[in-house]
């Protein structure tokens, strides 16, 4: 009787403290306010502000297109292509957040499924749209919400006729 009661003592010691819905509403908005600036197209610095999701050291794993990059240096380089090769040809871009689904899964964890689209002119001065969803596991470290891992789909690409 008493082992048991020894167990049980410590699983529960073990447990996650259970979070007030104060506390899970609190990690959903600091979560949802990351991304949001983040991904804010009317301010300079966006490819730096993207970079600043992922931690500077640790684990980072992001899936994309049928690919699994495991290193910074790797997602720091998609991120700038991206950035330097598509973004910087967009006339008048503003990224859109359709959905959030946040999941608190503790004061210092969350995942975040989102789906966004970016509209904008082309360089033709056509209008296009890129969009897609995204996956995030969040984690904070060092005081802010970083991305340890991540899965984008992007929106099939629409041709114009």
């Amino acid at each position: 009787m008493r082992a048991s009661l020894l167990v049980l003592s410590l699983v529960a010691a073990c447990a996650a403290p259970v979070l007030t819905e104060n506390e899970r509403e609190n990690v959903r908005a600091e979560v949802e306010e990351t991304l949001r600036a983040a991904y804010d197209l009317s301010r300079p610095g966006v490819a730096e502000r993207m970079l600043a999701l992922y931690p500077d050291t640790g684990h980072v794993v992001s899936a994309n297109g049928g690919r699994v990059l495991l290193h910074r240096d790797s997602l720091v380089s998609g991120i700038r292509y991206f950035w330097e090769y598509v973004g910087v040809n967009m006339r008048d871009p503003s990224w859109v957040w359709d959905s959030f689904h946040i999941d608190v899964l503790a004061r210092d964890a969350a995942v975040v499924t989102a789906t966004y689209h970016i509209p904008h002119r082309n360089p033709r001065n056509e209008p296009h749209v890129l969009g897609g969803a995204m996956t995030a596991a969040f984690q904070m470290r060092g005081g802010k919400w970083v991305i340890i891992q991540e899965h984008l789909s992007d929106l099939p690409q629409v041709q114009n006729p």
